[in-house]
């Protein structure tokens, strides 16, 4: 970020965010309904990108089981000291996306019966992170090994060939997504909040506050994965954020993979205007 202050303008005292650790140059922030100490952590730098992306597991024995699959695959890593958590591996995958694991971290209060705290779009947790990338079907392969489930498709007509995958661990549509675009990048991180309404506000708020043209698209209703109402923002930097109020739960065994047909260009919504060539094509690119 390269006005970290301004970047809390933003994501606190307007999204509403909760802060639960900050020096001058780092905020550790988190949702209402979060005890993990953070789930996103936004740095003071010079240049504008995505350090990696996060994901927890169960144990320390399953963070050895990763390290474990990783060596075996030939992929470089390293054990790292990370602020608030216990340790934590980094790697980058074999589509290029710099990834980080940790088993644990420090413990919050939640906030969640916390209503003083309940501000902007009420925030409620990290949900999914979306990645551009070239190579669809082999990020498929690759998380899958991972223990990730497919839970929704789209593939180009009359062939199978992956335009995108919507994989998951927690049992809601996606933990991570993976769209055929030049990359790898990251499209959007996504933040639930609890009704709909909290989507329209979060615009007043914004247009309140000076933000007003951060909003890039929605409110809408996605066409086709994961139903959800939406509202897509660009931060100060221009990195993107989704917040949204609904999804379906997937979490039995028998739940086929949904395919869906790509949609026209600029038709993924339901409602709404259409989507502008910045939500398609741009992107943050990894450090």
């Amino acid at each position: 970020m390269r006005d970290l202050a301004h970047s809390r303008a933003f994501y606190v005292e307007t999204l509403g965010m909760l802060v639960s650790n900050e020096d001058p140059d780092t905020l550790y922030l988190r949702g209402v309904e979060e005890a993990a100490h953070h789930s996103l952590v936004l740095k003071r730098s010079v240049q504008t990108g995505c350090e990696r992306l996060g994901f927890r597991v169960f144990t320390e024995e399953d963070l050895d089981l990763l390290s474990a699959h990783f060596v075996e695959r030939g992929l470089p890593l390293s054990w790292v000291e990370a602020p608030f958590q216990s340790r934590t591996l980094h790697v980058t995958d074999e589509i290029g996306v710099p990834l980080e694991f940790c088993a644990s971290m420090k413990v919050m209060e939640r906030a969640i019966n916390r209503f003083d705290q309940h501000t902007g779009a009420c925030p409620l947790r990290l949900d999914h992170m979306q990645v551009l990338t070239p190579a669809v079907e082999r990020a498929c392969a690759i998380y899958g090994k991972m223990g990730f489930r497919t839970s929704e498709y789209i593939a180009d007509e009359g062939t199978d060939a992956l335009r995108a995958v919507f994989m998951q661990r927690k049992g809601n549509p996606h933990d991570i997504v993976f769209m055929r675009n030049d990359g790898p990048r990251l499209h959007h991180v996504a933040f639930t909040c609890p009704e709909a309404h909290h989507l329209l506000h979060l615009c007043d708020l914004l247009a309140a506050a000076g933000f007003g043209r951060s909003v890039e698209w929605g409110p809408g209703r996605h066409f086709g994965p994961g139903y959800a109402r939406f509202v897509y923002l660009r931060d100060p930097d221009g990195h993107r954020v989704e917040f949204f109020n609904n999804h379906y739960q997937t979490i039995d065994i028998e739940d086929e993979p949904l395919r869906w047909v790509p949609p026209s260009k600029g038709e993924a919504s339901r409602w709404g205007r259409l989507s502008p060539p910045s939500w398609r094509e741009e992107a943050t690119a990894f450090v």
